[in-house]
């Protein structure tokens, strides 16, 4: 398997979905991709900012790609496995009403304010375009995936999501240096970032909704208007993993989720809100 590159030049960047976006880049299904970005609002630091290519449409967060995978179909499944995520020196979190917090990052933790966090780097931004043609916009997360802003998607993850479109036409970008779940200020730490994703199709796996095998757990995710409605397709979602997983059938699979499955609200600040369902490996056992 062959690992590509895209660096951090205007013709790799873009700012919003479009499956008539020509491709960057095409690989083969098991490739590995390493990317460079500026953070989300396409800064470099906090005086340097890196100008997208048309600023008309160019208007969400910086994405790199799109990817297109070789052989890929709408309706299989693309497997994103998350190698690696970087950070780099300075990061910044945007707080309504225009306050800013500047970060320094070094050593696994970010300092502002006198205060420090610890650092969990992930890509907000792993999706695809949706299957109608046109642009549209990088803020919802979406059944194809996109603004997801999962803290759990760290390196070690891998993300699963259906294919919406012949070739996936696959991005990815938002650096985040550490968030909360929620999300709740609208931002994380938004950091310029490296990251290496390697990108593989699955024809066994049929999905409606993303899901996430972490390094101790399984995620299952669902975004909707309403908290309530997000939450009840993460739950479905898990139900029937569980159902796949366990070998169990749906009563038992929905009694075992009320017993060991946690229910997290991703965030609620992207207009679709955000909720995943976390199955941790020693969650059930044999008895």
């Amino acid at each position: 398997m062959a690992t590509h590159e895209l660096p951090l030049e205007q013709r790799y960047l873009h700012g919003y979905f479009s499956r008539d976006l020509e491709p960057a880049l095409e690989i083969d299904a098991g490739d590995s991709v390493r990317i460079t970005l500026p953070n989300a609002g396409w800064d470099l630091t906090a005086e340097e900012r890196f100008e997208p290519r048309n600023p008309e449409l160019d208007t969400g967060h910086a994405l790199a790609g799109p990817i297109e995978v070789r052989g890929a179909k709408a309706g299989q499944t693309l497997a994103v496995r998350i190698d690696e995520v970087e950070v780099g020196e300075w990061g910044v979190t945007w707080v309504p009403d225009d306050h800013l917090v500047h970060w320094a990052l070094a050593d696994g933790r970010g300092r502002a304010i006198g205060l420090e966090v610890d650092l969990a780097p992930f890509l907000g931004v792993l999706g695809m375009p949706p299957a109608e043609p046109g642009p549209h916009s990088t803020i919802p997360p979406r059944p194809c995936g996109g603004n997801i802003d999962c803290k759990e998607l760290v390196a070690g993850t891998t993300l699963f999501l259906p294919i919406p479109v012949d070739g996936a036409r696959f991005s990815a970008g938002d650096g985040h240096a550490a968030q909360g779940d929620g999300e709740i200020c609208g931002t994380a730490i938004e950091a310029p970032a490296q990251a290496q994703l390697t990108l593989d199709v699955r024809e066994d796996l049929p999905l409606e909704w993303p899901v996430a095998r972490a390094n101790d757990a399984w995620l299952t995710f669902g975004f909707d208007e309403h908290l309530g409605g997000a939450a009840k397709i993460a739950a479905d979602g898990m139900v029937a993993l569980m159902g796949r997983e366990l070998g169990l059938d749906e009563e038992d699979a929905l009694a075992l989720a009320s017993v060991a499955v946690d229910l997290r609200v991703t965030q609620v600040v992207n207009g679709l809100l955000g909720v995943h369902a976390v199955l941790a490996d020693d969650a059930i056992r044999s008895a």
